[in-house]
């Protein structure tokens, strides 16, 4: 079973960066694609950013320009490294793995703990 661990949440003020760590156990990693989610307070777990095996990103329009999602195939794992933060950027932020299929990520694993980034105005 496929085990994710987020990592690097904090607490920043606005227009500053924190940069997040998903590590994966599973044998290959190649293969698969990665995303990142976020919940904020009261709110709907969204998708903020994802990339697929081969390197192809996207972004939801919210973070476009503040964040930027990588992957280091050797380490096991992904990154969120997100600037310019916003106070709407508060929220527990979780990644995933999953196929990626005509430019969409799906999510196939259990969700880990997540972890908190909170941003003061």
């Amino acid at each position: 079973q496929v085990q994710v661990t987020e990592s690097g949440g904090g607490l920043v003020r606005a227009g500053g960066s924190l940069r997040l760590s998903c590590e994966v156990s599973r044998s290959t990693f190649t293969g698969i694609a990665i995303g990142w989610y976020r919940q904020g307070y009261d709110k709907q777990r969204e998708l903020v950013a994802s990339i697929s095996s081969d390197g192809i990103v996207k972004y939801d329009d919210s973070v476009k320009g503040r964040f930027t999602i990588s992957r280091d195939n050797a380490e096991k794992t992904a990154y969120l490294q997100m600037n310019n933060l916003k106070p709407e950027d508060t929220a527990v932020y979780y990644c995933n793995v999953g196929s990626w299929n005509n430019g969409n990520f799906r999510s196939f694993a259990a969700w880990g703990q997540g972890t908190q980034v909170t941003v003061s105005s």
